[in-house]
C-alpha cells in the first residue's frame, strides 16, 4: 500500500472554501501537440492570433518559462500522467526499437512486433499511481481524447476514453482520439453533460493533434495567413495553430455556457516544440522537436480557475510539466503520491525555493535509457546546459547558455565558464541518481 501526503497549502485561493471535498473544481487539461513557446499572440508573435488561450492566460496563473521533460510527444505526455521523469517511467521516445529490415516501419507487421516490445513497458506504466487514478478514488470521472500512447486509455487511469490501442486496429499514439478537435468536441460535450447528470467532479485530457501535422486548417485561416508568411507551408502551420486556438474557445464557450466556469480548472501546456521547414513538407527544424533546445521543450503553462485563482504572469519562476499533477492534486486538497516529483505551482514558497529543471532527450526509436539516452538538460534561473551523452552522443559538445538573455541559444558559454559547466553538471548527475533510485 502506497502512503500519501498532503502537500502544504501555502498558496493563496480567493475563496478560502473552493476546495471543499464537496466543491472540487472540474479540471480539463489542454495540451498542444507541436507548437513552438513563442507561437501565441500573447507571447509576441508578430502574425499568429490566439485570443482564446490569450484569454485564458489573462485570467490564470500563468508561467512563461514552462518545460516539458521531453521534446517528443509520447515521453512528454506520459511524464504528466504519474508526475516521474521518462527515465523513471520508461517512457523514453516514441517507438520501441524494432528490427525495420524486417518488419518496414508503419506496416501491419511493425504495428504487431511494436506491441510485442511495448508489453513489459506497458505494464509497468500501467501500475504507476497516475493523476486519474488519483482523482477517480476522490470520486472523480474521467475522459481521454486525442493523443495517448500508452495503448488503452484504461492504463493510464481513465474512467472513459477515445483510444483503443489496438494494434491490430494501427493502435499507436491516439487511433480514434485523434479526430478530436479536428472534427469537433462532441466526445467532450456528451462527457460533460453526463457527469453533471451523475453530480460527478469530471477531468478531461484535451491533447489533440494539433497543431501537429497535417496542417489542413480551414482555408480562409490559410488565406489569413499567407500576405505575412515566407511560405505557404509556414502560412499553413500559422493557420493551424489558430485552428487549434479556435476550438480551445470552443471548448472554454461550452463550460461557461453551462453555467460551470467558476467551478472549472482548465490547465494549458503543449508537449513539444515546433519551428516549421519553410521548405519541407513533414519536416521541422532541427533545433525544434526532438531536441534538447528551447523550441523542442520550452513551452507556456497556465492554471485557469475562475474566481478562485489570482491572475498573475510569472516571468521569472521555472515550471515543468512535471508539476501539473502535483499542482492539481493541490488545488483539489487530494493526497499527493510521494513518488511525484513535481512541486505545487501555486504554492509561492515551493516556486522561490526552486532553482532549477531538468529535461531529458533520447532516440526516438528506444531501447533502453544507457542505448538510447542522447542529452539531460538543467535550467537555472539564468543559465541553459545541454549535457550530451558521452556514449550516444560522444560527437556533441557540452552547450551552456545565458539562457534569459540568449532565449534562441546562439552564444554557447561552455568554454568560456568551465567552473559553471563542472557545477552544472554535477547537479545533473546529482539529479539522475536521486530520481533514478527513488
Amino acid at each position: 500500500m502506497v502512503a500519501f501526503g498532503l502537500l502544504p497549502v501555502a498558496f493563496v485561493l480567493l475563496s478560502c472554501n473552493r476546495t471543499d471535498i464537496h466543491d472540487r473544481p472540474n479540471i480539463i487539461l489542454i495540451i498542444s501537440d507541436d507548437q513552438g513557446w513563442t507561437d501565441y499572440s500573447f507571447l509576441g508573435h508578430p502574425h499568429i492570433e490566439t485570443p482564446r488561450i490569450d484569454q485564458l492566460a489573462e485570467e490564470g496563473l500563468t508561467f512563461t518559462r514552462g518545460y516539458t521533460t521531453a521534446p517528443v510527444c509520447r515521453p512528454a505526455l506520459a511524464a504528466i500522467v504519474p508526475g516521474l521523469y521518462p527515465h523513471q517511467n520508461g517512457v523514453l521516445g516514441n517507438d520501441p526499437l524494432v528490427d525495420f529490415e524486417k518488419d518496414p516501419y508503419w506496416t501491419d507487421g511493425w504495428f504487431v512486433k511494436r506491441a510485442e516490445y511495448e508489453i513489459p513497458l506497458v505494464e509497468k506504466f500501467e501500475k504507476l499511481t497516475s493523476l486519474p487514478d488519483l482523482l477517480g478514488e476522490a470520486g472523480y470521472v474521467s475522459l481521454q481524447t486525442g493523443k495517448w500512447r500508452e495503448g488503452h486509455y484504461k492504463h493510464g487511469g481513465f474512467t472513459e476514453g477515445m483510444t483503443h490501442g489496438d494494434p491490430a486496429r494501427e493502435g499507436r499514439h491516439g487511433d480514434e482520439g485523434l479526430t478530436i478537435g479536428r472534427e469537433g468536441l462532441d466526445v467532450i460535450y456528451d462527457f460533460i453533460d453526463r457527469a453533471g447528470q451523475e453530480k460527478a467532479p469530471f477531468f478531461v485530457w484535451y491533447a489533440p493533434f494539433l497543431p501537429h501535422l497535417p496542417h489542413t486548417p480551414p482555408d480562409s485561416l490559410i488565406e489569413k495567413y499567407l500576405p505575412y508568411a515566407p511560405t505557404l507551408l509556414v502560412a499553413q502551420y500559422w493557420a493551424t495553430c489558430e485552428w487549434f486556438d479556435i476550438t480551445c474557445g470552443e471548448l472554454v464557450d461550452y463550460v461557461e455556457n453551462k453555467g460551470l466556469s467558476e467551478n472549472t480548472l482548465f490547465v494549458y501546456v503543449t508537449d513539444n516544440g515546433w519551428v516549421q521547414d519553410p521548405e519541407q513538407p513533414w519536416q521541422w527544424d532541427l533545433k525544434s522537436k526532438l531536441s534538447p533546445y528551447e523550441m523542442g521543450i520550452r513551452t507556456p503553462m497556465i492554471f485557469r480557475w475562475k474566481g478562485a485563482i489570482e491572475p498573475e504572469t510569472d516571468q521569472s519562476s521555472l515550471a515543468s510539466s512535471i508539476d501539473i499533477a502535483t499542482t492539481v492534486l493541490g488545488i483539489c486538497g487530494i493526497p499527493v503520491s510521494p513518488d511525484m516529483k513535481g512541486i505545487n505551482l501555486l504554492n509561492e514558497e515551493a516556486r522561490k525555493g526552486r532553482d532549477a529543471v531538468f529535461a531529458e532527450d533520447y532516440n526516438h526509436h528506444f531501447y533502453s535509457t544507457d542505448s538510447s539516452l542522447y542529452h539531460r538538460v538543467i535550467v537555472t534561473d539564468s543559465w541553459k546546459m545541454i549535457l550530451p551523452d558521452p556514449v550516444n552522443k560522444s560527437e556533441d559538445s557540452v552547450e551552456l547558455y545565458q539562457i534569459v538573455e540568449d532565449p534562441h541559444e546562439t552564444d554557447n558559454k561552455a568554454e568560456a565558464h568551465p567552473e559553471i559547466v563542472e557545477s552544472l553538471t554535477e547537479r545533473i548527475e546529482t539529479w539522475w541518481s536521486e530520481s533514478d533510485e527513488d
